[in-house]
């Protein structure tokens, strides 16, 4: 049986659902964007088997539409949707990482063929647009589901097999404990790191040569805050309570860190960054992939000479141990090696690192 799935918003995460969805030959893909170079670029590079410039007229014949749009722009097309005639029931999801505001909306349709099961793939990039997107951008990260009421668990159940080629782990949440959670591991973090941002840039008023020490670690943590300002904006927009109310818990600890220092608290100052180190070096332990990525790192000193990063990338490949990321460090504060290899899973970080120590590789990895 063909599923017709509409994707409408095709940008990094609408394309990259349709990238993964295509994959699955029981899925007939259209897409839909206000932008026809997007769409152009969709259809001509196979993200997609079909185009089209007209959200509600397509609608009556698909089975399944993947909202991936800002918060905003959902919540119209979801009250657009609700006044279309439906000659059969159609399943709405969405991708927005905040479910409070779109489940207020999708409990309010009067539709009786609209049945709403709220999306949140909990993977992206610093990266935005079509031109991004990957049809393994969610493999084995948690994909969580809010379903409004009145949705069966048979009709969760045909999304999750439209999704299958995701690859991702489903988990269903109500939009609360989602909001909650994901606001202090995903939105409350690019706050920081924009502040973090801010700080840099007005220092640089004092210390010209601020930008090039700025590498290694603050370059990781303020990563995110590459991302689409106005993406962020309509999160910060429709959660800014929750937003709030954390940006007031972190201004207490900031308070409690700065009596800390002027104190010269060395004990207590010790104790809250081992209980720092404790909780973040247990994160992802036996779990999934969740909205920040849990990697593990080898950090491996080489020689600046031709073919010296590849020699140690096809020693890891031949032991068929998968890097998910690799970096060149230009600062190595406190970390011995020059190049630093990221990988999903803790024993391959210690076969990696075993397998370069055999072969006389100066490695490190941070335990």
């Amino acid at each position: 049986m063909t599923r017709k799935v509409l994707v409408a918003g095709l940008g990094l995460i609408g394309g990259s659902l349709a990238k993964a969805m295509k994959k699955d030959r029981n899925n007939y893909v259209i897409g839909f964007d206000a932008s026809e170079a997007s769409l152009s670029y969709a259809l001509h590079n196979g993200i997609i088997d079909e185009a089209t410039s007209d959200f509600l007229e397509v609608v009556v014949d698909v089975d399944i539409v993947i909202i991936a749009t800002p918060i905003s722009v959902t919540i119209e097309l979801l009250k657009q949707l609700d006044k279309v005639e439906l000659t059969k029931d159609l399943i709405v999801s969405d991708v927005s990482s905040v479910k409070g505001s779109i489940l207020e909306e999708a409990n309010k349709l009067t539709n009786e063929h609209l049945i709403f099961i709220g999306g949140h793939p909990m993977a992206g990039s610093h990266k935005a647009g079509i031109e991004a997107s990957k049809a393994h951008l969610f493999e084995n990260a948690i994909y969580i589901l809010t379903p409004a009421k009145e949705c069966s668990g048979a009709e969760i159940d045909f999304l999750k097999e439209t999704l299958a080629e995701t690859n991702s782990n489903f988990i269903t949440l109500n939009p609360e404990e989602h909001d909650e959670m994901t606001s202090v591991i995903s939105h409350f973090p690019h706050l920081i790191a924009s502040s973090l941002v801010h700080q840099a840039r007005k220092w640089e008023q004092i210390h010209e040569y601020l930008p090039e020490l700025a590498a290694g670690g603050f370059r990781d943590i303020t990563r995110i805050a590459s991302s689409n300002p106005t993406m962020w904006q309509d999160i910060f927009q429709h959660n800014g309570e929750q937003m709030s109310r954390l940006l007031q818990d972190w201004i207490n600890e900031m308070v409690t860190l700065k009596e800390f220092l002027d104190k010269n608290s060395k004990d207590q100052m010790i104790s809250y960054l081992q209980e720092a180190k404790n909780y973040r070096d247990g994160l992802g332990a036996g779990r999934t992939r969740g909205a920040l990525p849990s990697y593990y790192d080898i950090y491996v000193d080489v020689k600046d000479q031709a073919g010296a990063i590849a020699a140690v990338v096809q020693l890891l490949a031949d032991a068929e141990i998968s890097i998910r990321n690799i970096r060149i460090l230009e600062i190595r504060d406190n970390i011995n090696g020059a190049l630093r290899l990221s990988v999903t899973h803790q024993d391959d970080q210690q076969k990696a690192f075993d397998l370069l120590k055999s072969k006389h590789y100066d490695v490190y990895i941070d335990v």
